[in-house]
């Protein structure tokens, strides 16, 4: 077993899906300046650059880049807490403290610089792109440790790639070579230890949630055909749409369906999975992974929001991988305080005899790293062998199946396919079935560790160091879960049940069984309505609620030291009734194509018809959340979610919100009040930019700006005068231009029947600026010509987009705010007909 070290060591490297990798670099922008006091800099520069960095800017080229601050948070009172929600919740609060209070003077100075940036607490870094001067500038900051490249990484197809199989529905399989390889079988048989009560993520392509082996275990699944995706699925890459989980590459479907799919496809069939999307398709860009991280430590609602550190897994699957540094270090070693035991893989760069070819993450000391073998028990000819080249250590930790395997894959289907990408789920399938039987190893990651290596059958390879017993090839040897579940410690006390309806006797599914007390857990019924779960002795509550019965607790159950308590439940189903209403947009207007909800029941969502009018006509008496999602195009409709208490037949009005952005700026529907301009913004032609000062300071996304550049593309940019930007985007994107307001983005040109003004009406502290753009030609042959403003509020620090003519309802156009990193927006459009002349659109200011 390695030991892992308590000092940290931060240097950022390629990653990618270990299926395996190639390299591609990511790049962009930054610019301007406004005032506030520059941070104190050393005389001599300590900070390392990453050579690849300074390569990459140096001849006038920009990059983008992590700020590695100095300051660690201190993690000793997180590891030393007795629960994994406590260990959680205590690490989260230290690494976000110590964030927000060492990154405030970087980022005051990056402000001043009108240099954008995303903000990471998981390794107290700050992602910006930058010019050669800023990398200079930043390396003289004595709070800074490290200026490194972010990159991204290509994932190739995977080892003996099959055509993917097709789905047969209801089938129950033999276990696959590798589940019955590493004894879970025998683990199901023996102990009824399917992996129940466990969490089980991955951080990998994303995963098809409703393939018919996953979509039972999956944690966001309410029954009925309804789901819950927030805190359950997270995408910092943005492909998959409306907060749905997608997999847009197969590889995480892959590696879940070998944690947890059903008919003999996963160690784990009885665990819960959950998964953040932290691979774009074919790649892995550094900040995603590390959003990737940040949510498997807090989960957060679709939109990042709302960070609920209990809500975290019990593992994490690492599929991924590449490089010899420490990239990603400080994130498994915030995993490890709080409690949430990963697995890597430890790559595909072997070739059966070279030593020191295993891959970062997995050949970090604080990972568990995983090698790969086949059928015939023969190591995999690309499994990566040790020693380490990060820090010497050994590495694999141990090995698993990872020659072809077959697993679930996207379009509900199967593949067989081969990596040490296919090897790590079968650890992490394997460490759910140890802690499911023994629950006091929940978030004791090296006691789960410690009975894995000492299950492992050895394998004596010494040709790249170590031993027969521990070895740079085999690691501790071969995974043997029936081993450690054997040798698990036995404390437990296991309670089985059935819940059935109280009147018929039937059995009840999808019946959520939520066990508070000395250690809390959470199962659910299966399809027989039966449920089991293993739990420390002491004193707990069972509260079990399904959709159309009355919710049942049964208190202060006592249990001791290997009881074995039967515990059947019966239900009462309650009445239903007619729920109907109306839904009403931001404005108070009836509202056509609404989906409406009732969130966390099987109940089917139905849409609004004309005059925003929706039916309902079975819902149990209960509380609920009622929901009301508008469709495209959603303007400023924002989505609704609010108490609906069913006691009888019920008739409710939803008002959507306005839409906001997660920053928190809203927008809605404004009146119409030109201003007029009369000081001209010497502009003209095609791709020409101005830069304006502005009457009074302007606050945008928490930012202060005293000037702003006017392109005639009916942008506002306030980092950069560039030009270039005919192309308009939706928004957010982190591609150049941002921190722009785009009043109406278009290839617009300035001919001799146009112009551009500014113009200032009221009195200080109540006065109004607007940036007029007036009969500008668009550039697309059409003769069309379009007149609109910006207008930037003293008062309240918000902005007006006003359109006094519109050729066809702004259908080519961008309209909305982007932040200074392109990471967070509120966009009113993209190429959508949904301008009116005569109309107004206000963003009002959010708390940042």
């Amino acid at each position: 077993m390695r030991l892992i070290p308590s000092s940290r060591r931060r240097r950022f490297a390629p990653l990618a899906l270990v299926s395996t990798a190639a390299v591609a670099l990511l790049a962009g922008p930054a610019l301007a300046a406004t005032a506030v006091a520059a941070p104190a800099a050393t005389k001599t520069s300590t900070v390392t650059i990453d050579p690849a960095l300074e390569k990459a800017v140096s001849g006038g080229g920009e990059a983008s880049f992590f700020v590695v601050l100095k300051d660690d948070a201190d993690l000793t009172q997180a590891r030393a807490a007795r629960s994994k929600n406590a260990k959680a919740k205590a690490t989260y609060g230290a690494l976000r403290s110590a964030a927000n209070h060492s990154q405030k003077s970087l980022t005051a100075y990056l402000d001043d610089k009108l240099v954008g940036h995303e903000d990471f607490w998981i390794n107290n870094s700050v992602l910006v792109t930058g010019d050669e001067a800023l990398v200079e500038d930043l390396a003289q900051r004595n709070d800074v440790a490290e200026l490194v490249q972010e990159k991204q990484y290509a994932l190739e197809t995977p080892e003996g790639t099959t055509a993917p199989e097709a789905a047969e529905a209801g089938t129950t399989a033999t276990p696959e070579w590798g589940i019955a390889e590493v004894k879970a079988d025998q683990v199901w048989a023996k102990y009824a230890d399917r992996g129940e009560s466990v969490v089980i993520a991955n951080v990998d392509s994303g995963v098809q949630f409703d393939h018919p082996d996953l979509v039972g275990a999956y944690r966001g699944n309410n029954g009925g055909g309804s789901f819950t995706h927030d805190y359950n699925f997270y995408d910092p890459t943005g492909t998959c749409t409306d907060g749905t989980p997608c997999d847009n590459n197969g590889h995480g479907t892959h590696t879940m369906g070998t944690m947890v799919g059903a008919n003999g496809i996963g160690v784990a069939p009885g665990a819960t999975w959950i998964a953040a999307k932290g691979c774009e398709a074919r790649s892995c860009s550094d900040s995603s992974l590390l959003k990737a991280g940040q949510w498997i430590l807090a989960p957060t609602d679709s939109n990042g929001q709302n960070p609920r550190p209990e809500m975290a897994p019990d593992i994490v699957n690492n599929s991924w991988g590449g490089g010899h540094t420490t990239f990603y270090q400080d994130t498994v070693e915030a995993w490890n305080a709080a409690g949430i035991y990963s697995t890597f893989s430890a790559g595909n760069s072997g070739n059966g005899v070279t030593c020191s070819t295993a891959e970062a993450p997995g050949s970090q000391a604080p990972t568990y790293g995983v090698g790969a073998y086949d059928i015939n028990g023969k190591i995999a000819n690309f499994s990566g062998f040790g020693p380490s080249r990060v820090d010497g250590s050994m590495v694999p930790d141990i090995a698993a199946p990872g020659v072809d395997v077959r697993s679930t894959w996207p379009g509900s289907s199967y593949n067989t396919i081969s990596g040490t990408s296919m090897a790590a789920p079968h650890v992490a399938g394997a460490a759910a079935l140890v802690m499911a039987a023994a629950p006091s190893l929940v978030g004791d990651i090296a006691g789960v560790q410690a009975l894995l290596n000492d299950g492992a059958t050895d394998v004596d390879d010494t040709h790249c160091g170590g031993t027969a017993d521990a070895n740079n090839v085999w690691g501790e040897g071969k995974l043997n879960v029936l081993a450690a579940v054997d040798a698990a410690p036995k404390e437990a006390a296991t309670v089985t049940g059935t819940v059935t309806n109280e009147a018929t006797g039937a059995a009840l599914p999808d019946v959520t069984v939520t066990i508070t007390g000395t250690a809390s857990r959470t199962v659910k019924t299966g399809s027989d309505g039966g449920y089991a779960v293993n739990l420390l002795p002491g004193t707990y509550d069972f509260t079990l609620s399904g959709y159309g019965y009355a919710t049942r607790t049964i208190a202060d159950v006592r249990l001791t030291d290997d009881q074995n308590l039967t515990q059947d439940v019966s239900l009462t189903a309650v009445p239903v009734h007619a729920v109907t209403g109306t839904v009403l947009d931001v404005m108070g207007e009836p509202l056509a194509g609404v989906s409406v909800a009732v969130a966390a029941t099987p109940i089917a969502a139905v849409t609004t018809d004309a005059g925003g009018r929706f039916s309902l006509p079975k819902v149990a008496e209960g509380d609920y959340t009622v929901t009301a999602t508008p469709a495209e195009p959603v303007l400023c409709n924002g989505e609704y979610a609010g108490e609906l208490i069913v006691d009888g037949d019920e008739s409710t009005t939803l008002r959507l919100p306005a839409r906001t952005d997660r920053s928190g700026h809203s927008c809605t529907p404004a009146t119409y009040e030109w201003i007029t301009g009369k000081t001209s913004v010497a502009l003209s032609g095609d791709e020409d930019a101005e830069t304006v000062s502005l009457p009074f300071a302007v606050d945008f996304y928490g930012v202060s700006y005293d000037k702003v550049a006017v392109t005639t593309n009916g942008l506002l940019n306030f980092l950069s005068a560039r030009v270039g930007d005919y192309a308009n985007d939706t928004l957010p994107s982190n591609a150049v231009p941002n921190g722009i307001v785009a009043a109406y983005w278009d290839d617009l040109t300035l001919d001799k029947k146009s112009k551009v003004t500014t113009g200032t009406v009221g009195k200080t502290g109540d006065r109004r600026f607007a940036v007029l753009w007036s009969n500008v030609l668009v550039a697309d042959g059409s003769g069309a010509r379009v007149t609109f403003e910006a207008v930037f509020d003293e008062a309240d620090d918000s902005i007006t987009l006003q359109y006094q003519s519109v050729p066809t309802k702004g259908a080519g156009a961008t309209v909305g705010i982007e932040n200074q990193f392109g990471s967070d927006a509120l966009q009113y459009s993209a190429d959508q007909p949904v301008l009116a002349s005569g109309s107004a659109i206000r963003f009002a200011q959010g708390d940042q």
